[in-house]
């Protein structure tokens, strides 16, 4: 019974694409320098919507672990780097553990878990602080060097911890705005 089944694989898979598909169109608007930072707040904002209805889907643990590998397999894929990778099984395996600490039944501390949950975006920002230079001389031939300057100036070397926060805290208002649109499924879950 506490095993995944097909069917939690099917929802995982759906609600990964969905979600997956709604925050690359609101972070398209990283190809604007200057909004690159903002991406830590719009991401989870928006990714809540889709993401809270598959909170109201999950009554086994592994569910959000699985869904943060495979968000940050695809980041790769779409050529945002590897970091996506562990951040999305970290901040998914915490998700999973509070999930289970709360029985699956809490709609207040599912705001809170996706508020955890999206922090894994911070994989994204990574290699820009990390690998700055090799990162910078990437985005040249691309970009051209008034974009990267501009990327470079919006970015400084302190800015991790505080897009990390910024994360969870948009992922706090993106659970409450996706908990409101979705009360009724929360309610036929037996979500409290």
């Amino acid at each position: 019974m506490n095993k995944l089944q097909g069917k939690d694989f099917i929802n995982i898979g759906i609600f990964t694409a969905i979600y997956f598909i709604v925050i690359f169109a609101a972070a398209s608007i990283g190809f604007i320098p200057i909004f690159i930072p903002l991406i830590s707040v719009i991401v989870p904002i928006i990714g809540g919507i889709p993401m809270m209805l598959f909170f109201s889907k999950i009554k086994k643990f592994g569910m959000l672990t699985i869904c943060g590998l495979l968000l940050g397999i695809i980041m790769l894929l779409t050529g945002m780097g590897y970091w996506c990778i562990p951040t999305g099984l970290i901040f998914g395996l915490i998700s999973d553990f509070l999930m289970k600490a709360s029985r699956y039944q809490s709609a207040k501390g599912e705001i809170f878990i996706h508020g955890i949950f999206s922090m894994w975006v911070i994989g994204a920002f990574i290699p820009i602080v990390v690998t700055r230079d090799a990162y910078y001389q990437n985005l040249l031939p691309g970009y051209g060097q008034e974009y990267a300057d501009t990327l470079m100036a919006y970015m400084p070397d302190w800015i991790l911890p505080l897009l990390l926060a910024a994360a969870f805290v948009s992922g706090l208002a993106g659970g409450l705005i996706g908990g409101r649109i979705f009360k009724k499924h929360f309610k036929r879950a037996g979500i409290v």
